[in-house]
């Protein structure tokens, strides 16, 4: 899709990584995808981290283990909303925890944390002045994510009332649950079964590649844990999962050349 400058709601619009070193997060990023950063202060002696790719703004990034003591690192993905705070209503109503609730963002936007009632967390975004990321869906980019739930059909009724997701099968006869948002395939739930034991309710971001077997390799050589090796889906692409240094999970993900 390449770039992007607005987001229709309902569909992903940033991705934000709570690190506890952030140094070092942002010279495995820059190695390993070619992403920019740009710090910006908080005010309270930290800064804000905004990775970009070729100056377009690709997420952001900022140290967890101040803010949010005893989090593990990890990877927030943003949904785009017109009203957050209507949004959250529907979504307490529809079983949510509000681990965060709604706040004005300076004069970027107005966001607030969703727990899902299956354990997973989720961000809203209603944007101002930041829209949310401009590049997805190539290389270095986000490109899909994937709910892994312990309860596939609670979290399909809750994401379609909350956003109005419609999620259906396809021709799929694994189980999975395609995503989408309008006429946009945006990602999926899986079957429960095949959520890693003794994961904890996620979602799990997938960042596009060129060569998913080099990007893993350089990501094992900067440090990354490689929690599943590439593998290809047949007539979709190669992917893998890996671990940054400080332990935020996401995918790499290779499409198949058509």
């Amino acid at each position: 899709m390449g770039n992007v400058d607005r987001h229709a709601p309902g569909s992903f619009c940033w991705i934000e990584l709570g690190t506890s070193d952030q140094d070092a997060a942002k010279h495995f990023y820059s190695s390993l995808l070619g992403w920019g950063a740009t710090d910006n202060p908080m005010g309270t002696g930290d800064f804000y981290t905004t990775f970009d790719l070729r100056g377009r703004k690709i997420g952001g990034g900022y140290n967890i283990s101040k803010l949010m003591p005893g989090v593990p690192s990890h990877w927030m993905l943003y949904v785009c909303v017109n009203d957050a705070d209507a949004t959250v209503a529907k979504a307490k109503a529809a079983g949510a925890k509000i681990p965060c609730e709604t706040i004005d963002v300076m004069e970027y936007g107005r966001m607030a944390v969703l727990q899902d009632p299956t354990g997973a967390h989720i961000s809203i975004w209603q944007p101002k002045s930041h829209p949310g990321f401009q590049v997805e869906r190539e290389a270095s980019s986000m490109c899909w994510a994937d709910l892994m739930s312990p309860d596939q059909g609670k979290a399909k009724n809750f994401y379609h009332e909350v956003f109005g997701w419609e999620l259906d099968p396809g021709q799929d006869s694994s189980g999975y649950l395609h995503i989408k948002n309008g006429n946009d395939y945006i990602g999926g739930i899986p079957p429960a079964h095949h959520r890693p034991p003794n994961a904890p309710p996620h979602w799990l971001l997938y960042i596009q590649v060129e060569s998913c077997d080099d990007s893993t390799n350089k990501a094992s050589e900067l440090g990354a844990k490689v929690m599943f090796n590439p593998m290809t889906m047949e007539n979709v692409g190669r992917w893998s999962i890996i671990a940054d240094p400080q332990g935020a999970v996401f995918s790499l993900f290779e499409p198949i050349r058509r």
